[in-house]
């Protein structure tokens, strides 16, 4: 069971401020408390239940028939809710701080005994996978309630081409925990402890405050937030280096073993999507690079008064814009009047959210930077973590999550193992509950300026969950290659973000010295490789979508929650057919690139 990861969009969440009493996660719905008799209780239950399992049915799927596959199925999907169940409990009390060794230690000691209990299901997808075709189309073909599972046991048989030995993969699974999860632990518990010494500040700022101040009206706070970010990264960048170097060469080894054709299949697999739709995503937007970033950029440098724009400006408030802050009260109403005008039952879903201590949204010492909505299993429900500070971005931001929240509610519906939406699908609901705030915003702006700085706000959102995140996965492309020739020095690493950077931002910028080690507190990189290219999926999936419900597609509400009900039961192809939408088509994606396209142009218009 892994953990979400923080949200990348923006390098900040928001600015400080009066912003009323904001909510914390109340996790008693998972367990009542760490000794909790519950909690013993179901650590018990999962060791008797996976040496039960493995006894009761290794060795022996090929002789079983479809009544009897279906309790099998069935028992492992339980043995996942309650593996599930325990890990949530873990990891959201770690991510509350980081920095508390007894949440560390609850946690790892959680994750390994997990990691043993779960040691004798290995053999259960390589034998599964085992299965000869038609003997498992047979089965499939008896029983309409195991045939229901046909979505999971396709995904898990796209993996046979490169399944180990028996013996091979339950090695790699007994060492997971001292592997790949402890340098994502280590990145994680440098990042928590780090603190910057900002010119002007009177104390040392943890990461979040520090990536907040570059969104500050004042040039001169930006830099310095910059520079100390920048004084930072290079102390340590000998630890980040080291970081991803070993996982890139622990995930080259493997992905040899297993005979991957490249670093990116394992992800493409598990996202359920074809090489071909990414390439093509990739290759649409980068050629999209100059219509959107590039002259965004000028327009913005334009707008400051700025022969060049600095890195610090990238994501600086406009001019014209009056600095505000959102009362938690007010983004609540923001969100949910945008949720209950586009459907009610939306409104709905999301509020329990707020009244049933599902959200964590202050900024608090040793909290993970970022925000996230983490499904937990679907006997419980979703908790939304925010660093609230805010500012109009953290409204988007809070919207973004609760569409994740809504749509996880809705797929629980199809059960544990088919409700899991792969990667490019699971940004949809919260890009497009972004997207429903912002036309709500953009509706109601009285002047002019506030029509602009809304404008000019959600191009800047879009570039950085389009372009930015192509840019990273360009990145990762490189750097995974670039680690199969040898190690990479962190000058070698420095250079290959600055190649993407350079490019994918454009003309507008001098880069100051110091930049070029900003890759190393993007935690995709460490956590979950290629991870980032189903933000840009996403984006341009909703931008299409909304096209359709804004042309006044008949009944799209009603498509809209059925393909959220779907959860991961449906192949993208299959959920957007009723949208009239096809991911696959080359030219899809340049509808959802030519509305950001032309929300610049509108904002060029102004200008005359």
């Amino acid at each position: 069971m892994t953990l979400p990861l923080p949200r990348p969009v923006f390098d900040a969440n928001a600015a400080g401020g009066a912003f009323g009493k904001l909510p914390d996660w109340d996790l008693t719905d998972l367990y009542p408390a760490t000794d909790a008799p519950e909690f013993t209780r179901d650590m018990g239950w999962l060791e008797t239940a996976c040496a039960g399992f493995a006894a009761r049915y290794e060795g022996k799927l090929a002789s079983l028939d479809a009544a009897a596959l279906l309790a099998c199925v069935k028992e492992y999907e339980q043995i996942d809710v309650i593996a599930g169940r325990i890990m949530s409990f873990a990891g959201l009390r770690y991510y509350q701080n980081t920095m508390d060794s007894e949440r560390a230690k609850f946690m790892a000691d959680a994750q390994d005994k997990i990691t043993t209990f779960t040691t004798p299901l290995v053999f259960f997808t390589l034998e599964f996978n085992r299965l000869d075709e038609a003997h498992l189309a047979g089965l499939l073909a008896q029983n309409a309630d195991l045939a229901r599972y046909k979505p999971v046991f396709d995904r898990m048989r796209a993996m046979r081409p490169y399944q180990l030995s028996d013996e091979l993969e339950k090695f790699l699974h007994d060492q997971s925990t001292v592997g790949s999860a402890a340098w994502n632990r280590l990145f994680d518990e440098t990042m928590a402890g780090l603190m910057f010494r900002v010119a002007g500040e009177d104390e040392e700022l943890n990461l979040e405050a520090t990536l907040n101040l570059l969104t500050d009206t004042d040039r001169s706070k930006r830099e310095a937030a910059a520079r100390a970010l920048a004084e930072v990264f290079d102390k340590h960048i000998k630890l980040f280096a080291r970081v991803h170097n070993t996982l890139a060469k622990e995930k080259e080894i493997e992905d040899r073993w297993r005979k991957m054709p490249n670093p990116q299949t394992a992800r493409h697999l598990s996202n359920h999507v074809e090489p071909e739709v990414v390439e093509a995503l990739r290759n649409a937007v980068v050629a999209a690079y100059p219509k959107l970033s590039h002259r965004y950029y000028r327009l913005k440098a334009k707008w400051m008064g700025l022969d060049k724009l600095q890195i610090w400006d990238r994501n600086a408030p406009l001019p014209i814009e009056n600095p505000k802050t959102v009362d938690w009260d007010t983004a609540r109403s923001m969100v949910m009047d945008a949720y209950g005008a586009f459907a009610p039952e939306m409104a709905d879903l999301a509020k329990p959210f707020f009244e049933k201590g599902w959200i964590d949204a202050g900024v608090k010492p040793g909290k993970a930077p970022g925000a996230f909505a983490h499904p937990t299993v679907t006997t419980v429900h979703p908790y939304v973590m925010l660093n609230y500070l805010g500012k109009p971005r953290d409204v988007m931001t809070l919207a973004h999550e609760l569409g994740h929240g809504v749509h996880q509610v809705l797929a629980a519906g199809q059960g544990e193992l088919l409700s899991s939406t792969p990667l490019t699908l699971a940004e949809t609901a919260s890009v497009f509950g972004e997207m429903l705030t912002f036309r709500k915003l953009l509706d109601n702006a009285k002047t002019p300026a506030e029509r602009k700085t809304l404008l000019a706000g959600k191009v800047e959102d879009m570039i950085n969950t389009v372009v930015r995140q192509i840019a990273f996965y360009d990145f990762e492309c490189k750097l995974h290659a670039a680690r199969a020739t040898g190690e990479l020095t962190p000058d070698d690493i420095n250079a290959l973000w600055m190649s993407v950077q350079a490019q994918s931002l454009g003309d507008a910028f001098d880069f100051m010295d110091g930049y070029e080690t900003f890759w190393a507190y993007i935690p995709h990189f460490v956590h979950s490789p290629f991870y980032v290219y189903a933000y840009a999926f996403g984006d341009g999936l909703v931008n299409a979508l909304y096209a359709a419900y804004a042309d006044g597609l008949p009944d799209f509400q009603t498509k809209y929650f059925d393909m959220l009900k779907a959860g991961g039961s449906k192949h993208h192809k299959d959920l957007l057919a009723p949208f009239g939408l096809d991911a696959s088509d080359p030219k899809f994606w340049d509808k959802g690139l030519s509305m950001i396209a032309g929300f610049i142009d509108e904002l060029e218009a102004m200008e005359d």
